[in-house]
């Protein structure tokens, strides 16, 4: 045989893995420090260039990533967009290079998942700083480095956190800035939240104003919030929860608390914003608004007042229980204090439930509030069904993103080579049809008849402030518990002598009530300054 033909042999029996192949660079960073030192993104890019031009496999693009932390591969950003960039062009041949085996996986379970992940896509994999080897010496070696990896991801996550919670326990808050604060350099104290003041001039006046009940509900501070350019939105739906999280947070009050590490409620060397009055204010009525007031596990039927009375001779709740006598049981109500001038002194049941229901029944509303009911319900009925309608704009969108994905992978179904990619398509595929299936099943508002609903609210609304106590009887004894919280805004005192002490109103009849009876001109005018808006 001639050298030409051996030659030729030679090279038909060792094929180049890398032909036809395109490169793939996988660049991660885990600060913001490291996106400018030596290993940050555009570091990691250009080595991992000229890698493929060493081995002489054309550059197709770049997937930088900013994941911090371990865990499945597909939660990062990044390797996400990869996979589905390999997974639309079956038709290619890729090999994927990054520069050190810790920027693949910091977790040994996810490494080789990921891994093969790459290998039934026949994705090769080339790291600047190791050398796969499928060996079983090669595969063992890569089963210790990548060990490795995670047992120094676990320990500098456990150095953090003692650094964190050290600084947690000082009275400093040790994570990034809470919103309405920054984090400044301060030479006595480190790193310090200071307020923002243009940001603390509106959250400042929006927590007072929800707590002394000017705002009476969440959505209408997230409103006053959104029209001064706190927040960047549109709808002021979006922002209740962040809201709900500022208004438990006692950092604004100027206090640390993080409970998840056990440091307990603390003075903080930061500005709070609010008063601790302001703060237990906006706490009672959380607790009103979310009906959190507790209920007794031990309520019954028997007893549906027991622990929403207290005693107006101690201040003590009255409890309730059944009394044998020689052939009978009794239910009294009576005060276990027995200091108090009404201790152990029993109250008929009959008696004591029969005068709260005539409490219920005196209040009534005056033509006027009822008039003020129904604008406010006619109010927060156009709010809630404008919301329901660009939640219905976003539903659409939604249903028009579902379809369009499940052609794509439809599409990739057809294309694919691979039983095993082909199957995980058809296993996403069949996860965006029932999506898309679940979407389709809410009715569209155009096909209610929302007539029907809003009268029937109005009626139960207007019916439950002007008259409780016909809804109090038709209710189970949880329901008149949470009733109760809504109707009183604190546990009725009563007297085994005199009844129930509390001459006021209902709280709900005495909101309206105050709207109602407001005298235009008893409002204080503008002075030199331009009165608001």
């Amino acid at each position: 045989m001639s050298a030409k033909n051996k030659k030729n042999l030679n090279q038909d029996s060792n094929p180049n893995p890398l032909h036809d192949r395109h490169g793939l660079i996988y660049a991660r960073v885990s600060s913001k420090r490291q996106e400018t030192d030596g290993s940050g993104l555009q570091s990691q890019e250009g080595r991992c260039r000229a890698q493929l031009e060493q081995i002489k496999v054309p550059y197709d693009r770049t997937f930088p990533d900013s994941f911090t932390g371990a865990g499945d591969f597909v939660k990062r950003p990044a390797m996400k967009r990869m996979l589905d960039y390999i997974d639309r062009n079956p038709h290619k041949k890729f090999v994927v290079v990054f520069d050190d085996l810790k920027r693949f996986a910091r977790d040994a379970k996810f490494h080789f998942e990921l891994k093969t992940a790459f290998k039934i896509r026949d994705v090769m994999l080339r790291c600047l700083n190791y050398n796969f080897d499928e060996s079983p010496e090669g595969q063992f070696a890569e089963l210790i480095f990548a060990g490795h990896a995670e047992l120094e991801r676990h320990q500098n996550k456990r150095q953090v956190i003692q650094k964190q919670r050290a600084r947690l326990e000082l009275g400093y808050w040790a994570f990034g800035s809470k919103r309405g604060y920054k984090m400044t350099k301060d030479p006595q104290h480190g790193m310090l939240s200071l307020p923002k003041k243009e940001d603390v001039d509106l959250l400042k006046p929006a927590l007072e104003l929800f707590a002394n009940g000017t705002y009476v509900r969440k959505i209408d501070a997230c409103d006053f919030l959104i029209k001064n350019g706190f927040w960047k939105r549109k709808y002021a739906s979006a922002y209740i929860d962040k809201f709900t999280e500022i208004l438990k947070d006692p950092f604004y009050m100027g206090d640390i608390y993080f409970p998840k590490w056990g440091v307990t409620r603390r003075k903080g060397h930061h500005q709070g914003i609010i008063s601790a009055e302001t703060f237990d204010l906006i706490q009672k009525r959380l607790d009103k608004n979310g009906i959190t007031k507790t209920i007794r596990k031990d309520t019954t039927e028997d007893f549906p007042l027991r622990g929403l009375l207290s005693c107006s001779g101690c201040g003590h709740s009255i409890t309730a229980a059944w009394t044998r006598s020689r052939q009978k049981l009794f239910p009294y109500y009576f005060c276990q204090n027995g200091d108090c001038e009404f201790g152990k002194k029993s109250i008929r049941k009959k008696t004591i439930e029969d005068e709260f229901g005539l409490l219920l029944r005196k209040t009534k509303l005056r033509r006027e509030v009822g008039n003020v009911v129904q604008k406010v319900f006619d109010s927060v009925w156009e709010e809630e069904i404008s919301v329901m309608k660009k939640e219905e704009g976003s539903l659409d969108r939604k249903k028009s993103d579902l379809k369009n994905k499940a052609k794509d992978l439809t599409d990739m179904i057809l294309s694919a080579k691979n039983d095993k990619v082909k199957s995980a398509y058809e296993n996403r595929l069949e996860e965006v049809m029932q999506e898309l299936e679940s979407a389709s099943e809410v009715v569209p508002l155009k096909q209610i008849d929302l007539t029907i609903p809003y009268r029937n609210a109005l009626d139960i609304s207007v019916g439950l402030v002007e008259n409780p106590y016909p809804i109090w009887e038709k209710m189970s004894v949880v329901g008149k518990h949470q009733l109760f919280f809504f109707i009183f805004d604190e546990k009725l005192r009563y007297s085994k002598k005199e009844g129930y002490r509390n001459n006021n109103l209902p709280y709900a009849v005495r909101l309206f009530e105050e709207f109602a009876t407001t005298n235009p001109r008893d409002v204080e005018k503008g002075g030199v300054e331009p009165p608001c808006k």
